[in-house]
């Protein structure tokens, strides 16, 4: 869920603003922080949710917008939807399995907020997402390996669509990330690839 919070820190005045990956669209080239907000409804949906709180900024609070991924942890969620299809036996890609699965390990997204509230020079937009670009295919049958199934059964994109409607965008498209300020910032991901990540969510 999408929610602001605030945080004094000794002198300090500091305002964080949580936004998602799907800022910057569901198409095109590999995407940083520079990279234009795409003009679909979910990206135009996040320019104007981190506008709210651009005003901060004029009263000199150091403001920063964390545009998170898909955060994967233990004890369901998401991660246990994913994985759901893959423990039945009827694991793989969905549609074409080409598009990008953006995604970070719950560990690293708490070490990176800490992160950029500790550094006082961090301001502006950061990408929380795996350096790794993983695709939805690659992903999957990494999944599979780990909880030790099978990758064979993929899930037809015309399927997709009609169970899911106009959701359905969000697991058949996707474009790749990189958390390149992130990075530069001096942050160091305790898990960057998919595999290290699951083995040890599902380890």
């Amino acid at each position: 869920m999408l929610k602001p919070f605030g945080k004094r820190l000794d002198a300090q005045r500091f305002s964080t603003r949580a936004s998602g990956i799907n800022h910057y669209g569901l198409r095109g080239d590999l995407a940083d922080e520079s990279t234009p907000p795409g003009g679909d409804f979910l990206a135009q949906l996040t320019v104007k949710w981190e506008d709210a709180t651009k005003s901060v900024e004029e009263l000199g609070v150091r403001r920063v917008v964390t545009r998170s991924a898909v955060v994967l942890g233990r004890g369901g969620g998401l991660l246990g939807l994913m994985a759901l299809p893959v423990r039945m036996f009827v694991g793989g890609p969905l549609g074409s399995g080409r598009q990008a699965m953006p995604w970070i390990h719950i560990t690293d997204w708490v070490r990176a907020v800490r992160h950029l509230i500790a550094d006082e020079n961090a301001r502006g937009a950061y990408n929380l997402i795996a350096p790794t670009q993983t695709s939805n295919a690659e992903f999957n049958k990494i999944l599979a390996g780990v909880l030790h199934r099978p990758y064979w059964f993929p899930a037809p994109a015309f399927l997709l669509r009609n169970v899911l409607g106009e959701m359905s965008v969000l697991v058949l498209e996707g474009r790749f990330a990189q958390p390149k300020r992130l990075i530069n910032s001096g942050f160091v991901f305790q898990f960057p690839g998919p595999r290290e990540a699951l083995t040890d969510l599902f380890g």
